[in-house]
Parts: C-alpha cells; sequence; structure tokens
C-alpha cells in the first residue's frame, strides 16, 4: 500500500511540475508598433497632406488585424509566437491593432488603442520577425456578431463571404465638411477609404461561408533585422498612399480601394501592402523596421 501511494503521489507531483517546467522554457515578447505619417505620429484630430496631390486629409479610421507572429532564430529558423489570450485584443493566433481612439473624425471607431502584441516564445535568441497582415482563412469568415473579440468588432467586416476587414483606414477631406460615413454624392470627393480583405470567396450568397478565395489578400511580412527589446514595426500611412490620388475615384467603384481587383485606386495600394494586382512579387512599403523611441 505504502508503494502504491507512494507511486500516486509521484505521479501528481510530476503532474505539477509540467507547468513549471515549460513557464522555465520560454520567454515572454512584446512586440510594439507605431502608427506613423511619414515621421509624424498619427492622431485623429490632425490633418495631413498625403497622396502624389498632397492632399490635405483628415484621419477617419487607422486599425488592421496581424496573425501567424513568429520570431526569426539566428538559423533562420521562424518560432511562432503564442499569444496571450487577453480576451479584448488577442485570440488563437489573431491579433488588432488599432491606433484610433474615436477622436476627431474617427466616429466609427472605439477610445481604447492597442499598439502591441505579447505573448511568450520559446527561450533563445531572435533576430528577425514574421507575421501576415490579415485574419486567417479558418476564422475569416465567422459571424462577427457572435464571434470572441477582437473579432466582434462589425465595424471591420464585411459578410460571411467576404470575411473581415483585414485593415480600415480611412480618410475625410476636411473641406467637404463631412464626416467619411456620411453619404457621398456621386459629383463630388468626401473621401478616400481603403478596405483590405479577400475577394472572390466564391459562396451561394453573402450568408453562407465559401470554401476559397480567388485573391485572399493576406500579405506575409518578413524582417530579416528586428529585436523585440529595441525595435518597433512602423505602419505607415504616408508610403501606402504615396502612389495615389485621394482625390479621384474610378466611377462605379467604391470610394477609394476596397480590394477590387478591377478597381485602379486598388493598384497602388495593394501593392504597398505586398499584394501587386498583376500577380507579381512586389516590396511592401506600408511597414518598416525602426529604434524604439
Amino acid at each position: 500500500m505504502r508503494l502504491q501511494l507512494s507511486l500516486f503521489f509521484g505521479a501528481i507531483a510530476s503532474l505539477v511540475s509540467i507547468p513549471s517546467a515549460i513557464a522555465q522554457s520560454s520567454q515572454p515578447v512584446s512586440i510594439q508598433f507605431r502608427g506613423l505619417v511619414g515621421d509624424q505620429s498619427f492622431q485623429c484630430n490632425s490633418t495631413y497632406l498625403l497622396g502624389i496631390s498632397a492632399t490635405s486629409v483628415a484621419p477617419a479610421d487607422f486599425r488592421f488585424y496581424v496573425s501567424d507572429v513568429a520570431l526569426i532564430d539566428a538559423q533562420g529558423k521562424a518560432v511562432p509566437v503564442t499569444l496571450t489570450q487577453d480576451n479584448r485584443w488577442q485570440y488563437q493566433n489573431v491579433a488588432l491593432i488599432d491606433f484610433e481612439n474615436k477622436t476627431g473624425m474617427c466616429s466609427n471607431g472605439t477610445t481604447e488603442t492597442n499598439d502591441r502584441i505579447v505573448g511568450t516564445v520559446p527561450k533563445g535568441n531572435y533576430k528577425g520577425i514574421r507575421f501576415a497582415l490579415g485574419v486567417p482563412f479558418k476564422l475569416n469568415h465567422e459571424d462577427a456578431t457572435i464571434a470572441p473579440s477582437p473579432l466582434n468588432l462589425t465595424s471591420l467586416w464585411w459578410n460571411w463571404r467576404g470575411g473581415y476587414k483585414f485593415a480600415r483606414i480611412d480618410f475625410a477631406l476636411p473641406m467637404s465638411g463631412m464626416k467619411h460615413d456620411q453619404p457621398h454624392s456621386s459629383n463630388k470627393q468626401q473621401g478616400f477609404n481603403i478596405h483590405l480583405g479577400s475577394t472572390g470567396c466564391n459562396a451561394t450568397n453573402n450568408r453562407q461561408k465559401p470554401e476559397s478565395c480567388a485573391n485572399p489578400n493576406t500579405a506575409t511580412i518578413t524582417f530579416e533585422n528586428f529585436n523585440p527589446q529595441n525595435s518597433v514595426i512602423v505602419a505607415d500611412l504616408k508610403s501606402l498612399v504615396a502612389n495615389s490620388n485621394l482625390t479621384k475615384n474610378q466611377p462605379d467603384t467604391g470610394l477609394g480601394c476596397m480590394s477590387d481587383p478591377k478597381d485602379g485606386d486598388c493598384t497602388a495600394i495593394l501593392t504597398n501592402f505586398g499584394l501587386p494586382q498583376t500577380g507579381k512579387s512586389a516590396r511592401q512599403t506600408f511597414f518598416r523596421v525602426a529604434p524604439r523611441p
């Protein structure tokens, strides 16, 4: 009997020690993002001169989803980051970066902001980072009204067929005197919206989940030189729209770029996201690495 009890309590002790062993073999990681407009900090209540025509615009939204985050070790291996499940900004392998704070023209947003991804990685030395801009297919075509946070924001969701807006970046033209979500006339430009998401998703109707999408539009971003302790990832709106005319809109298309491959207003935008419409490879310009301030 004593031997059986000894074996029993020994087994219990081994089970208790497993979480401790896991904790000792991993290390916390915090990956910070910064929202910039060129060399200026992003603010909802500011105006900026952007695009090829240096148009004065007021930002009305600046949010995007990041997924499948991995750090790159000294041998070049991508090691997945296990995201902290905080019931707010991170769910499974997806995180929401949110720079708007519902001030100024950002009326569709939230007062809370989030500029970082937090989680753990196995202990080691890392020299780079890889992540996807977008939501994985298995999570992309769920119902946002019943999804867990941060996938429960209906302002970042189209429908079951289209899925989520991987990035929502809206601009209003201050001279119009209108908010970005007000109706606009066909003969007067009221703003320029950038909604990145999957297109060409085959389904019987908008309430049915698709099995595939012709244009997934998830960009993989890799930086070979990145240290979470002294580096940040900059998301630069000025670079994103550097080759776009924010005062013009292709007739019979959505205002700005709604990820339609036939929309000429999307050509430069998707290329700068790293998603050229031509199918050829492109160097993204939206993200860059910078020293921590």
